[in-house]
């Protein structure tokens, strides 16, 4: 397994990042409405993930009912003694519990929250904590400043964030370069072929300020596993058939992009989820991109993603069929860069 530093901190972390969002089997009116994988299942996907060379973990205190996902992990922490081999991520911000201070990023949660996520770890330490999306009624400084306090403490080893707008992002930086505080490593963010915005102005971001970029969703809610077809409807129990989203995504640029990246595969004797994967993988500042394996199928097919070669015509193929409408000012810069 390849690995890469995690934004320029040194912390080696493996290219595939085994997300635990389904961990745990909740129930249909969870975040996961039933689509979870139960905890020996969860479990054996450990072992094997490590087994192959995996040592990068991502969940969330929101992910199942009261932390699920966490006290899943935490259970195999305690029956392996394996916690020394996952560089361990979680998140905060989303609604935990009643009230108006059960959901936010101020001070006041965060000392709650990462207590709590330790508790259900069943470790003394979060390798990178991060908050799941900004939060526009808590100061930038609040944030970094109790997160800062958290690293000093020895609780948290290293912060990111999640779902943040490029603005925020840079205000975030600044304020901790100004302030003398932690700054953020990573930027958790939702990319794959069929979600290229952050593009337009995170990646650069990212690039020049050392923030490496952890894509969620890499195969858009599994779309570019190639499993859906035109004109028919999603097979029975997979996610875009639970959740409802296939209409969503069953755009003529959404199917296009399919059909080059089922070509792609077809060239390399590969699936159409690795080829996703590995296209990914040869995006400038992206350390790891976060895999859901729900079952071990998935797992040992992301595996294949690492080790595919795609050539330099391929790649350019899977740029230009998902190029996105970049808008203004990008196209006007695109067309003019050159000609004055």
């Amino acid at each position: 397994m390849k690995s890469r530093d995690l934004g320029g901190s040194g912390l080696k972390v493996s290219v595939l990042c085994l997300g635990a969002m389904t961990f745990g089997e909740p129930d249909e009116h969870s975040f996961m409405h039933g689509l979870g994988t139960p905890e020996e299942d969860a479990h054996a996907i450990l072992e094997a993930a490590l087994d192959a060379g995996i040592n990068f973990v991502d969940t969330a205190d929101v992910y199942g009912n009261d932390g699920l996902s966490e006290r899943v992990l935490g259970n195999w922490f305690d029956k392996t003694g394996r916690r020394d081999d996952v560089v361990l991520a979680s998140k905060f911000r989303f609604r935990m519990w009643p009230g108006d201070n059960g959901t936010g990023a101020s001070r006041y949660r965060i000392v709650r929250t990462v207590e709590d996520s330790l508790r259900r770890l069943k470790t003394d330490h979060i390798d990178l904590y991060q908050v799941h999306m900004q939060d526009v009624t808590v100061p930038e400084e609040e944030l970094l400043r109790a997160l800062d306090d958290l690293v000093r403490a020895g609780k948290v080893l290293y912060i990111g964030c999640s779902n943040y707008a490029a603005y925020r992002l840079m205000d975030s930086l600044w304020t901790s370069r100004t302030q003398h505080l932690e700054r953020f490593v990573t930027a958790q963010m939702q990319y794959s072929l069929l979600h290229r915005e952050i593009e337009r102005e995170h990646v650069p971001l990212a690039r020049r300020n050392g923030v490496e970029i952890l894509p969620w969703s890499p195969l858009a809610g599994g779309f570019l596993t190639g499993k859906y077809r035109r004109d028919a409807s999603a097979p029975a129990g997979t996610r875009l058939e639970v959740r409802g989203n296939l209409e969503r995504l069953a755009t003529e640029r959404n199917w296009e992009i399919l059909d080059e990246v089922r070509a792609v595969a077809d060239e390399q004797d590969a699936t159409p989820s690795q080829v996703a994967l590995a296209w990914l993988l040869h995006r400038p500042t992206v350390a790891s991109v976060i895999i859901g394996a729900r079952r071990m199928s998935h797992l040992q097919d992301n595996l294949g993603a690492v080790d595919l070669a795609l050539s330099e015509s391929q790649l350019q193929r899977l740029d230009e069929v998902s190029a996105p409408d970049w808008g203004y000012p990008y196209d006007f810069l695109g067309r003019v860069q050159n000609d004055w």
